[in-house]
């Protein structure tokens, strides 16, 4: 987008570059397996194509457009307060505030919100310089973060981030229901593909801007095949197996690695606030995940007593018998 490529456009050949690379996995690796598709979970994979990709790439490329990596980032380090509130409504997760795990969830996603806080709002001295790398479109992107609205961008940042949620909220329930993640990616990409090409055309009809030069053309293709195809596979596999809040927890990484790629190629500097967030970020991301771990073997355990009882009554029974 810094070499003039309309984000709509970007958009829709981002998803038309992950379906074709994710469909070959699902017809091969899925064929024979494959659940039966229902008109359920048909409007189920839509949902998480128009919340997952369409409403959330979309909105956060454009507020991107009209704001900077590092604040879209930060703005993004919601997701893991708004899942959790979300997924404890949907009962999707316990918030167990009396047990370690519960606590441990609960004082670790707040240290995650409090570090990209800290990240974003402190700068204090200097830690490290501007980088010495020199890249073109370092300077595209400096003058683009000066002249940005700094309402509108970080708005659809925070819509983004509400899309975002809304997807996995949504894929928790579709993953227990149809247990292809190859198939309803590639479904999901379509979708996408579909939805993402009609809006692109009706805002801009101009054939020239649909032209990829070698910028362009890396750019979508290396975005339809991580953001889009394996990023959504990946998703969706995590939240089968782990629940939303443990996909959402890691998304404060990103703005530590983003503050790093920025002071590589954007000319960036890293500011103490940059180093004390980023530390915050990753303490408060291990207890979220010790809290988690401890729920469940707790679970695990609780499961084992459950079985051990049912047995023992069973045996009682054939006694008597």
């Amino acid at each position: 987008m810094g070499a003039g490529m309309n984000p709509f456009i970007h958009i829709a050949y981002q998803q038309l570059f992950a379906t074709l690379l994710i469909s070959p996995f699902a017809f091969f690796f899925e064929r024979k397996t494959r659940p039966k598709m229902t008109p359920k979970i048909f409007f189920q994979i839509f949902l998480s194509s128009f919340f997952g990709l369409t409403g959330d790439q979309t909105a956060y490329f454009v507020g991107l457009k009209h704001s900077t990596p590092t604040i879209a980032t930060a703005l993004a380090n919601l997701i893991p307060a708004i899942t959790f509130i979300m997924a404890v409504l949907f009962r999707l997760e316990s918030v167990g505030a009396r047990t370690k795990g519960g606590k441990g969830k609960i004082l670790g996603t707040v240290i995650c919100i409090g570090g990209a806080m800290v990240l974003t709002v402190y700068k204090g001295g200097v830690v490290i310089g501007q980088s010495s790398f020199q890249w073109k479109y370092a300077q595209n992107t400096l003058e683009k973060s000066h002249n940005s609205n700094s309402y509108l961008g970080p708005l659809l940042v925070l819509l983004s981030v509400c899309s975002y949620t809304a997807f996995l909220i949504t894929q928790t329930k579709l993953g227990k229901q149809y247990e292809a993640p190859y198939s309803s990616t590639a479904l999901a990409c379509l979708l996408a593909s579909i939805e993402c090409v009609t809006i692109a055309i009706a805002i801009d009809h101009n054939i020239s801007d649909w032209a990829l030069t070698p910028m362009r053309a890396i750019s979508t293709l290396y975005n339809g095949i991580m953001y889009s195809a394996v990023a959504i596979f990946l998703t969706s596999w995590c939240v089968e197996k782990k629940g939303p809040l443990y996909v959402a927890v890691f998304n404060p990484l990103l703005l530590v690695l983003t503050a790093i790629l920025s002071w590589a190629f954007l000319q960036e500097k890293i500011f103490t606030g940059t180093v004390v967030g980023s530390i915050l970020i990753v303490v408060g991301l291990y207890v979220v995940l010790w809290g988690k771990k401890h729920e469940l073997g707790v679970i695990k355990v609780e499961d084992d007593d459950h079985h051990k009882l049912k047995e023992a009554d069973k045996r009682e029974t054939d006694d008597e018998c």
